[in-house]
């Protein structure tokens, strides 16, 4: 009788799953924390050799919103460009200086582009379009994409213009940024209406996730507590110079402006590495502002940053691109 029970027990234990194939709940795993660097202007020729070289030396992706009168001098400005609200040739930002310039830039863009940085929009004159109706947009963003399109002639090498140059006019602009972060109700309407996938001219209280705003991605630049008493300032170089020094070039304190700088930038990101792993945007502009201090500290950061663990400096899309994976492999894990 004994025996027959022991025979009885082995074989239900033997019909029973494997306690191996019952796996408890997997703890969920913290996504990449991701930096995005984007600068606006992306004009000075000496700084798109800096810039491309701290790409390449980080690992880093970057963002230029680009301003589409860099690409034409005032001449052929004058006979191509008005912006809403203003008189032919006019530009808050002034003009490419001659072809050898526009052709060193549309060479730049073009090496940006096929090292995997993303091009993206600053409009063109650098203007503040808060009073702009959706057409004034429009007209705006076509005026960009002409001069844009038109690059090489204006460089008076038409003949150097690549392969693939018109394809990536077309579908490879998808980003936009406004002069001064100025928009207007008009201004989604007629990103949307150009094709734009994305809008970065929103200030967010924080690191934030981009909001959605009829249907189209928008990022935030963040506050980000800085100096001994970490009051906030949006994460821009300019802003920074403003606090620093009052928007006056300072270059003897530069040494000291670097330090605050980088520590600023060094708190931001580990409040995120360690804590919700939220994006980090930090902003630039195509101008080395107290004596190079602002770009001194990010090639700083981003040396010492970019090679974490579970990091990725990414560019804008590529950062919807994970953002979108990351919700994917959420809704699968249930």
């Amino acid at each position: 009788m004994l025996l027959r029970f022991a025979i009885a027990s082995v074989a239900l234990l033997s019909a029973m799953p494997s306690a191996q194939a019952v796996q408890p709940p997997q703890p969920a795993t913290n996504p990449e924390q991701m930096v995005i660097v984007s600068f606006d202007g992306a004009h000075d020729n000496r700084l798109w050799e800096k810039s491309l070289d701290m790409g390449k030396r980080t690992g880093a992706h970057f963002t230029y919103f680009l301003s589409c009168t860099f690409l034409m001098t005032k001449a052929e400005g004058g006979l191509s460009y008005q912006a809403p609200g203003h008189k032919a040739a006019r530009s808050n930002v002034g003009f490419a200086q001659s072809q050898e310039e526009i052709a060193a830039r549309a060479r730049h863009i073009w090496q940006a582009h096929l090292a995997g940085h993303d091009i993206g929009s600053h409009a063109c004159g650098h203007f503040d379009g808060k009073t702009w109706s959706k057409a004034d947009w429009s007209r705006e963003f076509s005026a960009f994409n002409a001069a844009l399109a038109n690059a090489w002639t204006a460089a008076g090498i038409p003949e150097e213009k690549p392969q693939g140059w018109d394809d990536f006019v077309r579908t490879d602009i998808k980003g936009f940024r406004a002069p001064y972060l100025s928009t207007s109700d008009g201004l989604l309407p007629a990103l949307k209406d150009a094709g734009f996938a994305y809008d970065a001219s929103l200030v967010t209280k924080g690191p934030g996730m981009p909001a959605t705003s009829e249907g189209m991605p928008r990022f935030g630049l963040p506050l980000i507590p800085e100096g001994p008493q970490k009051r906030r300032v949006i994460g821009m170089d300019y802003n920074l110079f403003v606090r620093h020094s009052m928007g006056v070039e300072n270059k003897k304190d530069s040494a000291t402006f670097e330090a605050r700088a980088l520590d600023a930038y060094r708190n931001a990101f580990n409040a995120q590495y360690d804590g919700d792993r939220i994006p980090l945007q930090l902003g630039f502009h195509f101008v080395e502002m107290n004596g190079g201090a602002y770009w001194r500290a990010l090639d700083r950061f981003l040396t010492e940053t970019c090679s974490k663990p579970d990091v990725a400096c990414v560019n804008y899309p590529e950062a919807l691109a994970r953002l979108a994976n990351e919700k994917k492999a959420d809704r699968s894990a249930f």
